[in-house]
């Protein structure tokens, strides 16, 4: 199967700018019979001196490290935003679609003085597929990736993946807590889903900067506290659906369910209006006749924020059917360009605030809209979530 998740837009599709979204099963069937994988106390096959340290998740169990890695292997955006976020973005060695994920990922630094992700020259790894030779080129400290992940993709095996960990560096990541979809056959025993902030906590580990890690999860729950103060009743909340639209349907995600895909809706609990809904594959796609039928009165458009995706491009495709005109998301211009499911932390600050406008401006403030291609709109000081400069500062190291 492909190793692309269906989440993400393919790279030809992201290059014709369509907004198109990859279709099929996310990740499913694909499953390896392997064992689990264990990093164990190897580092480019060597054991772990004295001065090492160690650093536990599932399904790796206990790493150990040498010292702080200098370079970081990344496929997903969300671990290159955790490494930016803890002051080491600059040892990020490889991203998916760089243009695409740099970009997003600039469109909100750009509000954090001193703060960017330096895109440009890094390889993309999904580009023609999962390639081994990639990871001895570039001989990585670390990869922030999951092994379970790894398993299901075309031409790895289990020994493929124990040679990288064993010859050049340990794998770190949990791509299944995005979803609590289940792990691949082979992976399923011990496995365990985290939350985006448990694993940002881990990553932090990595990188020896667990005061800075604190910090940051400090201003997350000041965001949230504000958020559950404010949240109007719930029998007055909208009811609204995430969607990405392409050729006459809209792929439908639910809002409220587990999984740091949706850390940025949950804490907000707007009403799902597909929330009865029980998808295969953690989404469904829907016509235009059942979208109407639901009519919710909010709809985030998934990668809004993203280049290549043009909100008012693909707003006039929607308003050009007679269904399409009479949803009242179009029609109280209630169809907002929403981020990246793939977030971060400071992508996750962010998004909370910016969703949070959206679904309740009456509480949080007008959300002022975004422009395509420009950086996330300025927000009055009195209605932001969180403080920039702030932010900014523990991104920095000056707190």
């Amino acid at each position: 199967m492909s190793g692309t998740p269906a989440e993400i837009p393919t790279r030809r599709e992201y290059v014709k700018g369509s907004g198109a979204l990859v279709g099929g099963g996310l990740l499913a069937g694909c499953t390896s019979d392997g064992s689990n994988a264990s990093a164990g106390e190897f580092k480019n096959g060597t054991t772990a001196d004295a001065d090492s340290y160690s650093v536990t998740m599932a399904p790796m169990g206990t790493v150990e490290f040498e010292d702080v890695p200098k370079s970081v292997f990344t496929i997903f955006p969300q671990y290159a935003d955790m490494a930016v976020a803890l002051g080491h973005g600059d040892a990020v060695n490889s991203v998916y679609v760089p243009e695409m994920s740099g970009k997003t990922m600039n469109t909100y630094y750009d509000r954090l003085e001193g703060v960017s992700f330096e895109w440009k020259g890094l390889p993309d790894p999904l580009k023609n597929g999962l390639n081994r030779e990639l990871f001895y080129k570039l001989d990585s400290d670390v990869h922030l990736v999951d092994p379970a992940y790894i398993s299901t993709q075309n031409g790895w095996s289990q020994s493929d993946i124990e040679d990288i960990q064993n010859n050049i560096g340990p794998w770190f990541g949990n791509f299944y807590s995005g979803t609590h979809d289940k792990p691949p056959e082979g992976y399923r025993d011990g496995y365990r889903y985290y939350g985006l902030w448990e694993m940002f906590e881990k990553i932090a580990e990595i990188f020896q900067e667990q005061e800075r890690a604190r910090a940051l999860t400090e201003i997350h729950a000041n965001v949230l506290s504000t958020i559950e103060e404010n949240l109007p009743p719930k029998n007055e909340r909208p009811t609204a659906v995430r969607v990405t639209y392409n050729d006459g349907s809209f792929y439908t995600y639910h809002l409220n369910k587990p999984g740091y895909w949706l850390a940025d809706t949950r804490p907000l609990d707007a009403t799902d209006a597909f929330a009865e809904q029980d998808w295969a594959n953690l989404w469904g796609t829907v016509d235009f006749e059942t979208m109407l039928d639901a009519d919710p009165d909010v709809i985030l458009h998934l990668w809004g924020i993203s280049p290549g995706y043009h909100l008012d491009e693909i707003r006039k495709k929607i308003e050009s059917q007679p269904a399409g005109r009479q949803l009242s998301a179009i029609q109280n211009n209630r169809f907002y360009a929403a981020g990246m499911r793939y977030q971060g932390p400071i992508m996750n600050l962010f998004q909370l605030e910016m969703t949070a406008k959206q679904l309740y401006p009456e509480q949080f403030g007008e959300w002022p809209g975004y422009v395509t291609g420009e950086s996330y709109p300025e927000i009055p000081a009195d209605e932001r979530l969180f403080d920039r400069r702030k932010l900014a500062d523990v991104i920095g190291g000056t707190f």
